[in-house]
């Protein structure tokens, strides 16, 4: 088995919460968004773009979640404000995928769509090969408007998602995957 089947096999979610420093550094974060962005295009519109949350910016971002939270609930307690907060601080660094996916008048948007999600693929992936763990998610606050108008997600744009990334405390449980006799048809 070659080195990428190997990481591909072995790669796993971690949990947000479970993600520890040290996060990348600059470098491997270009490294690693440059790996992103290398995924089929088609009519090469890069039909997504990206947002890094690092450092404070990470507590910025969460607080602007929990001042929305807090405003569509204002029966939240200080705990739940306190999660909300905390949203984009879990991990060292988190990578938003933005989707500029829209009509073209040769390039369907659903092909745009897909190449944000393989976006995130290449991002877990690389991410993996330097040695990290990820968890790729959306959670509320990747649909509401109030927040992505905030953290300068326009109108026409969507999230594909927020990959967090860290360093796991060590091997992860792998979970039930499909059975290929269940998924796989021979035409």
């Amino acid at each position: 088995m070659n080195d990428t089947i190997a990481l591909l096999a072995k790669r796993r979610s971690a949990p947000a919460l479970a993600l520890a420093e040290p996060g990348p550094t600059a470098q491997e974060i270009e490294t690693i968004l440059g790996v992103a962005a290398r995924v089929p295009d088609h009519g090469k519109l890069a039909p997504w773009r990206f947002i890094v949350f690092a450092g404070e910016a990470r507590d910025r971002a969460g607080a602007i979640v929990a001042e929305v939270f807090a405003k569509a609930n204002p029966s939240a307690d200080e705990a739940q404000l306190a999660t909300e907060r905390k949203r984009f601080s879990l991990a060292p660094l988190v990578i938003g995928v933005v989707s500029r996916a829209g009509p073209h008048e040769k390039i369907p948007e659903w092909e745009q769509v897909l190449s944000a999600g393989a976006v995130c693929m290449n991002l877990i992936v690389a991410a993996n090969a330097l040695g990290f763990a990820t968890v790729w998610l959306t959670e509320w606050y990747a649909y509401d408007r109030a927040v992505l108008e905030r953290l300068g997600i326009a109108a026409n744009e969507k999230v594909a998602g927020f990959v967090h990334v860290g360093r796991a405390p060590g091997p992860r449980d792998d979970r039930p995957r499909p059975v290929l006799a269940d998924i796989v048809t021979r035409f």
